[in-house]
């Protein structure tokens, strides 16, 4: 896997990657995925390939995006994958699409974890789930319009917020 260098883009350490797609190892195959703020487009094509039947990848930066082109064609995967170029405020509100299974890793600095869930909503499937990556000390909302926190998982300085329809399981 290609990553971008510099601090622009964060990779998600493998352990944290292992963990989510421990937790979601049923809920991947035939799902359809977008891997917001996609960086170097590693949790959508760990999804691809375990199964996912699609995913789309939005990020703003052209560089981040090139480097999911080209992760994506190593990985063999260019009838699944789509890749865009934009905002996720902008993807999300001209989106006609729904997903299954959403991945969320804005930028730590940024802050947008709040604003992305709630611009992601109209885009879930009834089943779906939100997975968001964000620093420990980071707490998300309980609930997000119909979505309410399913569990937490923590590994070191990294949390992982799970989001589902319905009651909370944390």
């Amino acid at each position: 896997m290609i990553t971008p260098e510099g601090r622009d883009v964060r990779p998600t350490p493998e352990r944290v990657k292992e963990g989510i797609f421990s937790a979601l190892q049923f809920e991947v195959e035939g799902r359809r995925v977008l891997d917001l703020f996609a960086g170097s487009g590693q949790l959508g094509l760990e999804a691809l390939s375990r199964g996912a039947k699609s995913a789309v990848f939005v990020d703003q930066s052209e560089t981040s995006l090139q480097i999911v082109r080209k992760n994506i064609a190593i990985a063999g995967m260019e009838s699944a994958a789509r890749t865009v170029r934009s905002d996720y405020a902008a993807f999300a509100a001209a989106c006609r699409e729904e997903f299954d299974l959403v991945f969320l890793d804005p930028p730590y600095a940024a802050g947008l974890w709040e604003p992305a869930l709630h611009a992601v909503l109209p885009l879930m499937s009834e089943y779906g789930a939100i997975v968001c990556e964000h620093p420990k000390e980071v707490a998300l909302p309980a609930q997000a319009g119909n979505f309410a926190v399913f569990r937490v998982y923590r590994y070191g300085k990294v949390a992982v917020t799970v989001y589902r329809k319905g009651e909370t399981h944390e």
